[in-house]
């Protein structure tokens, strides 16, 4: 069976079906409620105190009405969304990444640019942002004697490793912190830890790879592909460029000057979505007056970033429509309490890589990162705490879950698109992407374990 051919609804037809199913459900499952206590501002679920209740099902109208509904209840998440997309759209309308990467192109340092990538992910939630940068790479290490995997796997692997150990990631992270009631960010340091070990292993894996592939080319997977490309490389725009220019300099420390100010203000002042938003914009707005933009290049790149991303803003409020049913329904409780009993028999470390398991397998039908955090969380954070699993630890799990597989499944847009660009076939991808599968798939394993070791909330 060829995998790449099966035809998958898209995801928008994905969660509308879940609204429906989870419309029809509450007609189904008894209505149930665990009894909630508040542990240092917290809201927990008090173990053993399940009970059924009178039903509540939900009509065709509350149907209709949960996608707005939905809008209204994420509305601060979703402004940040827009404001996030609008502010790294100005960003690159600079053009100061595209100086950055051509000024070592000659030097292709892999650990670097996977560094560079696996940055974006972790703080912005690179994914979609990653296509244009295929056209980029592909061409530069087939001219610097690699392949058109390795040119994919730079950008594409290290902002995926950076997306699954992600510590800042706005739409992974920080949805699935605020369903859990967790302070937004909260856990940064070892989250820190996470990301460093996961795109150390990226980087190491692609390395490796690349240079077997220098030496030997003819082992490639695209090896017949790329003899077909190289004929048509334009070396000009790499073997002209000679330096990053000083007003790209000033726009890259710019940037970071932002960053830093908005992980001082999270780790200091426990800065939330409001803080956060504000930062982002007015880092845009410098950031296109010093790169020499235009108020009309600046206005336009940020609205086309903000729109570039209306697709995501409908997954989390149509996702959060799900929410508002399985709460109005009263049937979220009772989808715990029937999980929780054969998850509650493991071993709290096995329980929570029970979860990243399961996270993995629903990123095959959902895979989208915030539309997976808002219909996943409601059910996984109490039910961490019934199972004795650190709030922290479950959104953990759900990162792994959700990041690792994105970069193979044949359901996502992003890693069918980038495959297209880059002219690979999806079983040839596959084939060579397996082992960093296993490999991450081990890594997060592992790595769940230490949280239950020191106590991690």
């Amino acid at each position: 069976m060829n995998l790449a051919k099966i035809k998958i609804p898209n995801t928008y037809v994905i969660i509308f079906s879940l609204l429906v199913i989870i419309t029809v459900l509450t007609w189904i499952i008894p209505a149930g409620e665990y009894q909630r206590v508040i542990i240092d501002g917290k809201k927990e679920v008090v173990n053993g105190s399940f009970h059924y209740e009178a039903s509540h099902p939900q009509g065709f109208g509350d149907l209709l009405m949960a996608p707005i509904r939905g809008f209204v209840d994420a509305s601060l998440i979703i402004g940040l969304v827009f404001i996030v997309g609008g502010a790294f759209a100005v960003f690159q309308k600079t053009e100061a990444v595209d100086s950055l990467i051509l000024g070592i192109a000659k030097m292709l340092l892999i650990p670097i640019f996977m560094t560079i990538f696996s940055l974006a992910g972790a703080i912005f939630g690179m994914s979609e942002e990653v296509i244009p940068f295929i056209l980029v790479f592909v061409p530069l290490a087939l001219t610097l004697g690699y392949d058109s995997v390795t040119g994919v796997a730079i950008p594409f692997i290290g902002a995926g490793a950076g997306f699954a150990g992600a510590f800042l990631n706005p739409f992974t992270v920080g949805i699935a912190q605020e369903i859990a009631g967790l302070p937004l960010f909260s856990g940064i340091v070892y989250r820190g830890i996470c990301w460093i070990i996961t795109t150390s292993v990226a980087i190491i894996f692609v390395v490796l790879y690349a240079r077997r592939i220098k030496k030997h080319p003819e082992k490639s997977t695209t090896y017949s592909i790329d003899k077909e490309k190289k004929k048509d490389i334009d070396h000009s725009e790499i073997d002209n460029h000679t330096r990053i220019s000083r007003r790209h300099k000033i726009v890259l420390l710019t940037f970071l000057a932002g960053l830093a100010v908005l992980i001082w203000g999270v780790l200091v002042y426990q800065w939330f979505i409001e803080e956060l938003a504000a930062v982002f914009l007015i880092t845009g707005i410098i950031v296109g007056i010093v790169g020499g933009l235009s108020a009309d290049e600046i206005t336009g790149s940020f609205v086309k970033g903000a729109k570039d991303l209306i697709g995501t803003a409908l997954i989390i409020g149509l996702a959060r429509g799900i929410l508002i049913l399985s709460r109005d329904g009263r049937i979220i409780d009772s989808i715990l309490f029937a999980l929780s009993s054969p998850i509650s028999s493991f071993h709290p470390v096995v329980s929570s890589q029970s979860m990243f398991i399961v996270q993995t397998i629903l990123n095959f039908f959902v895979p989208s990162g915030s539309g997976q955090a808002v219909l996943t969380m409601p059910i996984m954070a109490p039910l961490s705490d019934l199972v004795n699993v650190s709030r922290q630890t479950a959104v953990l799990a759900f990162q792994f879950g959700d990041g690792f597989s994105n970069m193979i499944i044949p359901t996502s847009a992003v890693t069918m698109g980038v495959l297209s660009l880059a002219e690979i076939p999806w079983e040839k991808w596959a084939r060579w992407i397996l082992p960093l599968e296993f490999i991450f798939l081990v890594t997060g394993m592992v790595l769940l374990i230490p949280p239950f070791l020191f106590g991690w909330h």
